[in-house]
This record gives C-alpha cells, sequence and structure tokens, in this order.
C-alpha cells in the first residue's frame, strides 16, 4: 500500500508501474493523471482519471470498454480482473452456469458491440447473471453509460486496494 503523500513524489514511471493498471488495459489514463499531481486523496485521484476519460473521445471510451474482458470467459486476464472474477466465484462456475454466462456474453455483446462490464467485487453469481439478463433490455446509449459507470467503481476499487487514504496536509 502506498501513501496518497508517496504518489505524490513518484516519478511517472513509477506512478505508471503503481496506477497503470487501475483502468484496465488502459495506461494511457495513467500517463495523464501523472502529471496532475499532487492528488489530495485517493479520491482526488480517482476523480481527475475519471474526468480524464470523461474529457476523453469517444473512440477512447469504446476502447476503455472493449478492453474488458468478458465475465467467466476462460480468457487470459489481467491479474486485477482474474482476482475480481474469481472473488465472484466467475471462475469456478458449473458447466451448466458456464454455457449460460458464454451465451449471455455473446447476446449483449451482439446487441450492444462491447462486452458487459459489472464491478463484479462483492457480488454474488447469481446477482451477476440478474445483471446480465436484466442490462440486455437498456439502449445503447444507457449501456454505454452503464459500462464506463461500472468502470468507474472497478478503478475506484483498484485504487483502494493499493493507496491508503491518509488525506494530504
Amino acid at each position: 500500500m502506498y501513501t496518497i503523500s508517496e504518489i505524490n513524489h513518484t516519478t511517472s514511471q513509477q506512478f505508471l508501474e503503481i496506477a497503470g493498471g487501475i483502468f484496465e488495459q488502459s495506461p494511457w489514463i495513467a500517463n495523464k493523471a501523472a502529471e496532475l499531481k499532487p492528488f489530495i486523496s485517493l479520491y482526488h485521484l480517482h476523480q481527475e482519471m475519471v474526468k480524464i476519460v470523461e474529457k476523453s473521445t469517444y473512440e477512447q471510451k469504446v476502447a476503455l470498454i472493449q478492453a474488458h474482458p468478458n465475465l467467466g470467459e476462460r480468457a487470459a486476464m489481467t491479474t486485477e480482473s482474474t482476482q475480481e472474477q474469481q472473488g465472484a466465484g466467475l471462475q469456478n462456475l458449473s458447466p451448466e452456469e458456464y454455457k449460460e454466462i458464454i451465451s449471455l456474453n455473446q447476446e449483449y455483446m451482439k446487441k450492444f458491440g462491447f462486452p458487459f462490464i459489472l464491478a463484479v467485487r462483492g457480488k454474488t453469481k447469481q446477482q451477476i447473471f440478474e445483471a446480465m439478463k436484466e442490462r440486455i433490455h437498456h439502449s445503447k446509449e444507457l449501456e454505454f453509460n452503464t459500462a464506463l459507470s461500472e468502470i468507474y467503481q472497478i478503478a475506484l476499487l483498484r485504487l483502494e486496494e493499493k493507496i491508503t487514504d491518509i488525506p494530504v496536509m
């Protein structure tokens, strides 16, 4: 764990090593955030990283969403994604559950053109399946915004694992 003060005193490369994986396979966000130091708290850092995404192009936002793996699939993922999905039980699906999640992922991807994204930490397999079944009925615009909102939540959870929130005085 790092303090926000330690984060503020990192080089750009050190900052990238610490925060480069906060947003799935999108170190460009951490690169831009490094230029905004100092931060007064991890929540300030998170807020600035969210602003970077919000100000990015539509294409960059789509690429950020598409950088996320499909939930429950047995594919190569970042360490963070693997841990989050294991915690929700998605790496231990029964054959029937695996078949169902693959089918839901395919239906979702076909409709929206990007993977279903949900901050799964603290959720059960049942809650995840229910969310997938409910959100498939959303409009593309609503689901695009929901995906970004979930990404912001995932990023905050990842920051909270790396940085203690001892405010800078």
